[in-house]
C-alpha cells in the first residue's frame, strides 16, 4: 500500500491518497479543499480512484468532495452518524458562519467494521465518536496503518467543543478503539500539529501528554 499526503485548505488538512501499488486502484481521504493538486497527483501516479472518504463530517475535511466527485465520478463515503448530523441545517449553522458551503450528502453511509477494498488492499472502518458523532478511523491491518482524522494527532488529540463533540466520549474511543491496536501501528492524522507528520501508537503512549490519564 502506498500513501501520498497533501496539505490542503486554509485549515491545513492532511489529505491522503492511498492506493494499491500493483493495480493503481485507490481512495482519497479527507479532501479539505477544491485543490487541483489532488487531481494532478492522481493523474501523475495513474491512480483509479474508487471512493472519496471522510474521517468525519467537519467541512474543513470534506469541502473538496463535490469538486472531486464531479471530476472523477466516484462515490463519497462518510459514517452514517455524521452524514445524518451534518445534513441537519441547525447542526451545520455553526460551520456556515465560518463561510463553508453545505456538506455533500454521502453516497455510502459507513459503519463500524465496514471494509473499503481497492485493488489488493483494504481498510476497515473503526467508529471513534467524540470529535464528532460519526468520527471514524481507517485501519489497514496488513501493514498496520491507521488514518486517525481529528481523533488522535501526533502528541495531541482532537477538540471536542464543536457541535456534536464530546470530550469524554472521544477519550473513551481513543482508549478502547485505538490504543488497543498493535503499538507498531503507524498513525496518519488529519492535521500536522505534532513534532513530526507520522507517529506510532507506541510512541503516542509514551509521548502524548493528553493520554496520560487514560493509560
Amino acid at each position: 500500500m502506498k500513501i501520498e499526503r497533501l496539505i490542503v485548505g486554509s485549515f491545513e488538512v492532511c489529505c491522503y491518497i492511498v492506493y494499491c501499488e500493483d493495480t493503481k486502484e485507490g481512495v482519497i481521504i479527507d479532501p479539505g479543499a477544491e485543490d487541483p493538486r489532488i487531481l494532478e497527483l492522481i493523474k501523475t501516479l495513474g491512480i483509479k480512484v474508487k471512493v472519496i472518504l471522510g474521517t468525519h463530517g467537519h467541512p474543513d475535511h470534506v469541502v473538496g468532495v463535490s469538486f472531486l466527485k464531479e471530476a472523477l465520478n466516484v462515490p463519497f463515503g462518510l459514517h452514517e452518524e455524521d452524514d445524518r448530523f451534518f445534513q441537519d441545517k441547525n447542526n451545520f449553522s455553526f460551520f456556515r458562519s465560518w463561510g463553508f458551503p453545505e456538506n455533500p450528502k454521502a453516497d455510502l453511509r459507513l459503519k463500524e467494521s465496514d471494509e473499503i477494498v481497492f485493488g489488493k488492499e483494504k481498510i476497515k472502518v473503526i467508529h471513534t465518536p467524540g470529535h464528532s458523532p460519526g468520527s471514524i478511523c481507517f485501519y489497514n491491518q496488513k501493514e498496520q496503518v491507521l488514518f486517525t482524522g481529528d481523533t488522535l494527532f501526533v502528541e495531541g488529540v482532537g477538540r471536542a467543543d464543536l457541535p456534536g463533540g464530546n470530550f469524554f466520549q472521544m477519550m473513551d474511543s481513543i482508549k478502547k478503539k485505538i490504543l488497543t491496536l498493535p503499538e507498531e501501528t503507524s498513525i496518519f492524522p488529519g492535521h500536522d500539529y505534532g513534532s513530526k507528520p507520522v507517529s506510532t501508537i507506541g510512541e503516542e503512549k509514551n509521548n502524548n501528554p493528553f493520554l496520560e490519564e487514560i493509560l
